[in-house]
């Protein structure tokens, strides 16, 4: 069986198609892998096959000049939409020639589904987080600017108002290239592309569906891709010359200009060491400090079992990384489904929900103190324990018996 892993996004939404792709290798089935051209090199370092799709990504994570995400005018939404969907359908169909299958995961992934449709092959729609599928437990993440015309309104009003806004802002370009390839029309974009019964690789102990809700999705747990990197020597020394430090990073998401220096005083506050990630923000840290390092891209799964408390953007991966180590986290949430994963921490008692944007020295203090309370350690360890490293093995099992 040949399979297509497409999305469209940053390395969280990459790595969990790369740890689903080594699981079907490894069960004999041949996987490709369509994602932003960033990835190249890393994807073909596991030996994958790679279809390049649209433009670098890493050039949207820069410094935030007052903390918070800048937001697009209504004229560069519309570029930006009109452009992913003609890239889409340019480079998935290429990438989808011979396969049986197309996994899409995140839900920019517009074409997708009616590239299968034209190839007449079997579609898998999966999300990473549960607040990003349909549900009246929980109200719709805000992206792209969006406001809802009543914040106070009931969760399946905003579901409904959501479905509107995806009809009205994909419906225009998707459609055109429907017709182009001679399939119908589409009215409902979200439900066109979710489909009736998305899959959800997120851990249910950590981030469980309300099943009573939806018996339609499919939880298979995070798909984790197993990393036996070693860590640098320079951090390995930094880690053996004293207490566990702590982490901070922003990952590939923006983060403020000086947070390198709110992170090392704030762990300075409380008399603890500081790795501080560079990330794709390129984040600067005191190059003279003895108890700071600034490291790049490393094994988290290596490394957060071995600090005092991870304080991050709030990513589904980091969230997931720090949560199977054991680790405490603080989460400082910036957009999209980021809030979702501070509630989860915050209401699971393995660490603090600090506020969105820029932090302060005070404010990232008091939230790594509470982060840091024997008890929160103690939780952190017991939902470890309880969290499951075969997601992906069980996700590709489904697709080799659907």
């Amino acid at each position: 069986m040949r399979i297509l892993l497409s999305t469209i996004g940053s390395r969280g939404d990459v790595q969990p198609m790369a740890g689903l792709a080594v699981e079907l290798r490894e069960l004999g089935e041949e996987v490709r892998l369509c994602a932003p051209p960033d990835f190249r090199d890393w994807v073909e370092r596991l030996d994958l096959p790679f279809f390049p799709i649209g433009s670098e990504v890493r050039s949207t994570a820069k410094a935030l000049p007052q903390g918070a995400p800048s937001r697009p005018t209504p004229e560069q939404i519309r570029q930006m939409l009109e452009g992913t969907v003609a890239t889409q359908f340019e480079t998935i169909p290429k990438a989808a020639e011979g396969c049986d299958v197309i996994v899409a995961g995140n839900a920019l992934q517009i074409a997708a589904r009616s590239v299968a449709e034209r190839l007449g092959i079997r579609y898998v729609f999966a999300a990473y987080c549960p607040v990003t599928l349909p549900s009246s437990q929980h109200a719709p993440p805000a992206v792209m600017a969006w406001t809802p015309r009543d914040p106070n309104a009931g969760n399946d009003a905003l579901w409904a108002e959501d479905a509107e806004r995806w009809s009205e802002r994909w419906g225009p370009a998707l459609n055109r290239h429907r017709a182009a390839m001679g399939l119908a029309p589409v009215a409902d974009v979200r439900s066109h592309i979710l489909t009736d019964t998305p899959w959800l690789a997120a851990d249910p102990s950590l981030a469980p569906w309300p099943a009573s809700d939806d018996p339609g999705v499919f939880q298979t747990g995070a798909w984790i891709l197993h990393d036996r990197r070693p860590l640098p020597p320079d951090l390995e020394a930094f880690l053996d010359d004293g207490e566990p430090p702590v982490y901070f990073g922003f990952g590939s998401v923006g983060a403020p200009r000086d947070f390198g220096v709110i992170a090392l005083e704030s762990a300075r506050g409380l008399k603890r060491r500081a790795i501080v990630s560079r990330g794709w923000a390129d984040v600067a840290a005191p190059l003279d400090a003895a108890d700071c390092i600034s490291i790049g891209e490393v094994n988290h799964q290596a490394l957060f079992p071995r600090v005092a408390a991870v304080v991050h953007h709030g990513g589904a991966g980091t969230t997931t990384a720090a949560a199977r180590a054991g680790t405490p986290q603080v989460v400082i949430p910036q957009h999209y489904d980021q809030p979702y994963w501070a509630e989860r921490v915050h209401a699971l008692g393995i660490g603090a929900a600090h506020a969105s944007g820029v932090p302060t020295v005070e404010s990232l203090t008091n939230a790594l103190s509470a982060a840091l309370e024997p008890q929160v350690a103690a939780s952190a360890r017991t939902l470890a324990s309880r969290m499951r490293g075969d997601g992906a093995r069980i996700a590709a099992r489904s697709l080799q018996f659907p």
